[in-house]
């Protein structure tokens, strides 16, 4: 997400942290997570559309973690075990969501991803693929496609989606239309998947506290069923009237959620550099609050903001 705010806030905290350690922070060692727990954002999605008098059926991922459903299905939740997946390809960046892995080997396939992932190779990709998408009621979705995340440019960007596309068309079921991204991208979007000949599904980025603005509705009682209904062609989206609302607006509201203080968090992260992480030279996984603080006390940076309505 990239946002002057945001921005603004990391370039602060790595000078604080080069003042004081005498080098630069290494930022592929930081991940931050969203101000929801994911009972929280699961019981949100959940009650959004118990709204619309249906019953709900929620997958939840996050960026090369597969903690969150885990979590959830410890406490009896019944979510899909599923990850969103980072695979470099050539100057591009995609994102892969993979929903439905199979207990018994969830983490071996995540192990897997991630080590595909450090070590990108085509064969390996394809291998690993092909052995997801072969798994019965398993959805590999090719998420928000036309998000340039690396910053090569539109042209170049897109070359790479459509490459990408004919040349793992096979494995994957669907593309996703994202209710957090422009309108305009998501009409391009439309545009590939009828071009290559792919479903679409809804997704969203859940950054903030905002719940997604477009659903997938279906007569399918469990994911396995909604899985197969996918993966023959059949999906009906529903746009909920926030997509409607201006999208830097939408934006901006986002960047506040992730930034501000939350005072009953549900983990007890109260401040942004509560809820971001660094791996240090020992593999060691520290709060960004403790590693930018003076002594061994959390004493992040603050960051208050408040949002009408």
């Amino acid at each position: 997400m990239r946002t002057p705010l945001i921005a603004a806030l990391i370039r602060v905290a790595e000078g604080q942290y080069r003042r004081r350690n005498g080098r630069k922070l290494d930022l592929e060692r930081a991940w931050w997570t969203p101000p929801l727990s994911p009972d929280e954002v699961w019981r949100q999605e959940i009650s959004q559309i118990e709204q619309l008098e249906l019953s709900g059926l929620v997958a939840i991922t996050d960026h090369d973690n597969i903690q969150g459903p885990l979590e959830l299905r410890a406490a009896g939740a019944v979510v899909p075990l599923a990850l969103e997946w980072s695979v470099p390809f050539g100057p591009a960046l995609f994102h892969l969501g993979i929903y439905n892995l199979p207990a018994g080997r969830a983490l071996d396939f995540f192990q897997a991803m991630q080590d595909c992932r450090r070590r990108p190779g085509l064969d390996r990709l394809t291998e690993l693929l092909s052995e997801i998408a072969a798994i019965p009621g398993a959805l590999v979705v090719f998420n928000h496609p036309f998000w340039d995340e690396t910053g090569i440019g539109d042209a170049r960007h897109e070359e790479a989606v459509r490459v990408f596309l004919r040349m793992f068309s096979p494995y994957i079921h669907a593309v996703e239309l994202n209710g957090l991204r422009p309108v305009r991208e998501n009409d391009r979007v439309r545009s590939l998947a009828a071009s290559m000949r792919k479903t679409l599904i809804s997704g969203g980025d859940r950054h903030g506290l905002e719940p997604n603005a477009v659903v997938n509705t279906t007569n399918a009682q469990s994911f396995l069923e909604f899985a197969d209904e996918i993966r023959h062609g059949w999906s009906n989206l529903v746009f909920l009237n926030r997509y409607r609302y201006p999208h830097g607006l939408r934006m901006a509201r986002n960047t506040i959620d992730m930034v501000r203080n939350y005072n009953r968090h549900a983990r007890g992260w109260r401040v942004w550099t509560d809820r971001a992480f660094y791996r240090d030279d020992t593999g060691a996984v520290w709060p960004l609050t403790g590693i930018l603080a003076r002594s061994g006390h959390a004493r992040g940076i603050r960051a208050e903001a408040r949002v009408a309505g």
